[in-house]
């Protein structure tokens, strides 16, 4: 038996500090190895949950909420924001997930053009004097021309461009939220063409036209920006900036981001980069004609024809940079298609296939009632569907 003494002054003996810090040292680096390990366990965990939150697909679904409504047999619908805008040529209004009416507008139109832009529709009628620029939530202003009212775009802060049309000369009117005049132009088909698309950026603060006119017998086109901002206010009638085409037709001028603005041609797809003065970003090429083009959340998904005989059609789809993101088939028919962050949903009163970006089928499956409009919500993979009778929220599984 051995046994261990003091000195005098309580201290222990030379060597015995020393053991005793080397256990410290080996219990505190054991507690090391033991959080890391932790942490290591944890992201391996996690990264087998993500790989099978991607991986997975959804072969149903089911209903987690049901409200009945009523919607005549001669309306329609469409996504406004997270609501559901329904229309037909004696008023409109528009219903949340639940189905509270959030706001209803009467009128009659009998050759209805709508607009719409995020959350905001512009409702006029081809030739009339009359629009109503409305969000989800309320109706903002009712705007009366004194000339027919040929065409119109708005924006996501409540501003509208109206195209009116006299005798010898139309008119380019853009309006706030409120309903005011913020700026006017005029255009001669002789001089400058006849505005045949026009599109706002979501800020309000770009304008983008397209002009036809023919020259020489050869149809031209010129993509022109407009700019009511401060910058704008140093050039004449606003024109910061435009770009001519000969033996081109653009019925379609937009904008996915207040900065990046495209023209859709007959045989090509421009795209502008730029707030302030837009410059020509990318421009792609078509040898095909297009059946349908879907803008929103940042993408441009152009469809055509597919020579396939597995599918019936391809769409190009381009993100908020102007850049082909893909080129995507599929083999169902379409009565909507829209994007969100990290695909893209395709459906048909009765079908609906939603594909990622990367090329996955995240779902493909048939609905239980005849879907007039579809819309997602804020949680993955669960969406609203409605038909005439009936709004269901849905989620995957």
């Amino acid at each position: 038996m051995s046994i261990m003494f003091n000195d005098k002054n309580g201290s222990k003996r030379p060597g015995e500090t020393g053991d005793y810090r080397d256990k410290i040292r080996a219990h505190r680096t054991k507690n090391v190895y033991r959080v890391l390990l932790g942490i290591v366990v944890v992201g391996i965990v996690a990264l087998i949950v993500r790989i099978q939150y991607v991986n997975h697909v959804y072969t149903g679904y089911e209903v987690t909420a049901s409200v009945e409504r009523n919607s005549s047999y001669d309306s329609s619908d469409i996504r406004l924001g997270k609501s559901i805008l329904t229309y037909s040529k004696d008023g409109a209004h528009c219903a949340d997930s639940k189905g509270n009416v959030l706001w209803n507008q009467t009128y009659e139109i009998q050759d209805l053009k709508l607009a719409t832009c995020g959350s905001i529709v512009g409702i006029a009628s081809y030739n009339g004097r009359n629009i109503y620029v409305l969000n989800e939530n309320e109706q903002m202003c009712r705007i009366t021309t004194n000339m027919p009212i040929r065409d119109m775009c708005v924006a996501e802060n409540g501003n509208s461009t109206v195209v009116i049309y006299d005798t010898n000369v139309t008119y380019l009117n853009t309006y706030n939220a409120a309903g005011e005049m913020i700026a006017t132009g005029q255009t001669h088909m002789s001089n400058s063409g006849y505005p045949a698309a026009i599109g706002l950026s979501p800020n309000g603060k770009m304008l983008a036209v397209g002009y036809m006119y023919v020259d020489a017998g050869t149809v031209k086109t010129t993509i022109a920006f407009y700019n009511f901002g401060s910058v704008g206010d140093n050039y004449t009638d606003y024109l910061v900036s435009g770009f001519d085409y000969t033996d081109l037709i653009v019925p379609e001028v937009g904008f996915l981001s207040n900065n990046i603005a495209y023209a859709i041609g007959d045989d090509r797809i421009m795209f502008y980069s730029g707030d302030e003065q837009p410059t020509v970003k990318a421009e792609y090429m078509l040898d095909q004609e297009i059946l349908s083009v879907f803008s929103g959340n940042g993408h441009l998904g152009v469809v055509f024809a597919a020579n396939s005989e597995d599918n019936r059609y391809r769409m190009s789809v381009y993100n908020i940079n102007g850049e082909l993101q893909g080129d995507y088939y599929f083999d169902i028919d379409y009565t909507d298609i829209f994007f969100e962050k990290k695909d893209f949903v395709i459906y048909n009163e009765s079908e609906c296939l939603i594909r990622t970006y990367d090329g996955k089928d995240k779902f493909k499956g048939t609905f239980d009632i005849s879907v007039n409009v579809m819309m997602p919500t804020d949680k993955a993979y669960c969406y609203v569907i409605a038909d005439d009778k009936n709004i269901k929220t849905i989620q995957l599984n």
